[in-house]
């Protein structure tokens, strides 16, 4: 691994350290990351790089695979990334539902109140649709169930749209690592990779904030 950009990162949000980590429990630690954002109201983890990264490495090309030691295969991952992002968005789902949106604060580090806003406002435009799209949006990604929950949408709409959006994200993204795993430019052009995914991931957030920032500039002329 360079250090550069991505030495910036903490270990948590790199997720060839974090992989390095895990060690041999790699693909359940990597599980782990995948139920946890997936709406279990920790929305900062590396959830798309991780996917990609985990593709790369279960095709045995990446120049990392010699120093990140893992023991998973490909069909593990398509199997068992989708069913713990289900698991993990239902249980948001439940946490919404139960307890609605009190747990989210102005002052809170992590549960801040704009990004339950945030996930409100991508979910009322966009209805269930939201749930597909979500999944491809740090942050939004985690709090969409929960504003689901809170919001008590039809538990079989969510569910269905939950699993559609689990599989597309989880199959999607690790597939994609895979594939351009086998391309040697790409392998020594992984950490300018993570960082397109980054800004990639943000850039619906960015737009929504703009598009709103400069709704909310006319009204006040008005």
């Amino acid at each position: 691994m360079t250090t550069t950009t991505l030495a910036l990162l903490p270990d948590f949000l790199d997720p060839l350290t974090l992989l390095g980590y895990f060690g041999t429990w790699a693909l359940v630690g990597l599980l782990v990351v995948v139920f946890i954002e997936s709406g279990v109201l920790f929305p900062v983890l590396p959830g798309d790089s991780l996917l990609f990264v985990a593709g790369m490495l279960a095709a045995g090309t990446a120049a990392q695979a010699d120093t990140v030691q893992t023991n998973f295969h490909l069909w593990q991952l398509l199997l068992f990334i989708p069913i713990a992002a289900v698991a993990g968005s239902q249980v948001g789902y439940w946490i919404g539902r139960s307890l609605g949106t009190s747990m989210f604060k102005p002052t809170n580090r992590v549960l801040k109140q704009k990004y339950l806003d945030e996930a409100h406002a991508f979910f009322e435009e966009r209805g269930p649709f939201a749930i597909v799209l979500g999944r491809f949006v740090p942050i939004v990604r985690t709090l969409v169930p929960i504003t689901a929950g809170a919001a008590r949408m039809n538990y079989g709409v969510f569910t269905l749209f939950n699993i559609v959006g689990a599989v597309v994200w989880g199959v999607g993204l690790t597939l994609l690592g895979y594939w351009l795993g086998q391309f040697e430019i790409i392998q020594k052009l992984l950490e300018p990779i993570f960082i397109v995914i980054v800004l990639a991931s943000l850039a619906p957030i960015v737009y929504e904030w703009y598009k709103r920032r400069k709704a909310a500039k006319r009204t006040g002329e008005a």
